[in-house]
C-alpha cells in the first residue's frame, strides 16, 4: 500500500489521517474526538490513531502488536489468549459445501460460531442465520429466520443456514473506503478492525445479510472468551467496526475445521480445499447438483448449496 497516494492518485486512509492531524491543533486531540466511535479503556494513543494496514505491517511490528492484544485481553477479562498471526497456506483455496438434506435447523451451527469467535452475548452477535424455507422454493423472501427452534424440522420445510459466501468477486471489498477488507489467497475475506471505520458500506453492499455492526461495546465475560485467537480472526473487537464469518481462520489456517461443522449433529456441513482433487469437497462439487445463493448478482461464492437427489 502506497504511503501517501493511491494508484488511483486518492489519499489512502493513513496518509489522509496524517494530513489531517497536522492540519488540526493537534494530533491528540484529534485522535481523542474518534474516542466515542471506538471502545477503548483510555483515550486513543497517537500510535492506535496512526496504526498501519495489516498489509505493512512487519514481523517484528506484528510480535509487539500481538502482545499487546494478549496484554488488553488479559486485562479486561482476566483469560490470558493465544493470539497468532496465521497466514493463508500455499495451494490451499477454502469452500464450503452445504447437504440441505441433512440440514434440520437446529441451530447447533449458529451457537457454535458465537461460542468459538468471541462474539458480543448480550445483544447476541450471531454470524450465522438460518432460514426455514418452504419446500420447492429458493425464494429466500419467503423464508423466516425466527421459527421457533423446538419445533424442527418441520414438516413442508426445509433449512438454510446463510452466511459469508466468501466470494470469488465480494461487493463488500469493492466499497470499503480505506481498504479495511479484503480477499486471501486462500478464498477467506478477511477485516482488519484496527483500520475498519465503521462506515457500514460493506454491509450495505453484502446480498447476504452476512456482516454485523458493532452497536454498543461486545458483552463478554471471562467465562465467553475463547482463547484461542488470530489476529485477523476472533480477537474481541471494539464498538464501532464491522465483522463477519472469517471461516473460523484460527481453526482451518492451523489445519482443523470450522467450530460449524464440528458442531453439526447431522454432518450437513462439509470444508475443505477445492484445490485438490482428492478433497470431500471437491468431490462435491463434481458428482453433486450444486447451486450458490443468489447466482444473478454475480459475487461467485465459494458456498455451495446441494440435496442427496
Amino acid at each position: 500500500m502506497p504511503e501517501s497516494r493511491s494508484s488511483s492518485g486518492t489519499m489512502n486512509r493513513r496518509s489522509f489521517l496524517r494530513k489531517s492531524a497536522y492540519a488540526a491543533t493537534g494530533m491528540a486531540a484529534i485522535a481523542a474526538s474518534l474516542a466515542p466511535l471506538r471502545d477503548y479503556d483510555d483515550d486513543i494513543s497517537l500510535d492506535d490513531f496512526l496504526r498501519k494496514h495489516y498489509k505493512e505491517i512487519e514481523p517484528e511490528e506484528m510480535e509487539v502488536m500481538l502482545a499487546k492484544i494478549t496484554q488488553e485481553v488479559e486485562h479486561e477479562y482476566g483469560v490470558r489468549p493465544h493470539v497468532r498471526d496465521l497466514k493463508p497456506m500455499a495451494g490451499v483455496e477454502f469452500v464450503t459445501a452445504l447437504n440441505l438434506t441433512r440440514c434440520i435447523g437446529c441451530r447447533k451451527c449458529v451457537h457454535a460460531c458465537v461460542a468459538e469467535n468471541n462474539q458480543s452475548r448480550n445483544p447476541e452477535i450471531q454470524y450465522i442465520r438460518v432460514l426455514e424455507m418452504p419446500n420447492g422454493t429458493f425464494d429466500v423472501e419467503q423464508s423466516s429466520h425466527d421459527y421457533d427452534p423446538e419445533t424442527v424440522p418441520r414438516e413442508g420445510f426445509y433449512y438454510m443456514p446463510v452466511q459469508c459466501q466468501q466470494c470469488r468477486q465480494p461487493p463488500c471489498v469493492k466499497v470499503c473506503p480505506v481498504e479495511a477488507t479484503w480477499q486471501d489467497a486462500d478464498g477467506i475475506t478477511v477485516i482488519d478492525y484496527d483500520w475498519c471505520i465503521g462506515c457500514r458500506y460493506c454491509e450495505a453492499a453484502c446480498p447476504y445479510w452476512a456482516r454485523r455492526f458493532n452497536f454498543s461495546k461486545p458483552s463478554l465475560s471471562a467465562e465467553d472468551i475463547n482463547p484461542d485467537m488470530a489476529y485477523l480472526g476472533n480477537r474481541p473487537r471494539p464498538r464501532g467496526v464491522v465483522e463477519k464469518c472469517h471461516s473460523c481462520i484460527q481453526r482451518t489456517r492451523a489445519g482443523r475445521y470450522p467450530a460449524c461443522l464440528e458442531a453439526c449433529p447431522t454432518g450437513a456441513r462439509k470444508f475443505g480445499n477445492i484445490l485438490d482433487p482428492n478433497s470431500e469437497v471437491s468431490q462435491i462439487l463434481r458428482d453433486k447438483r450444486v447451486f450458490v445463493l443468489k447466482e444473478e448478482h454475480g459475487t461467485r461464492p465459494r458456498f455451495f448449496y446441494y440435496f442427496d437427489v
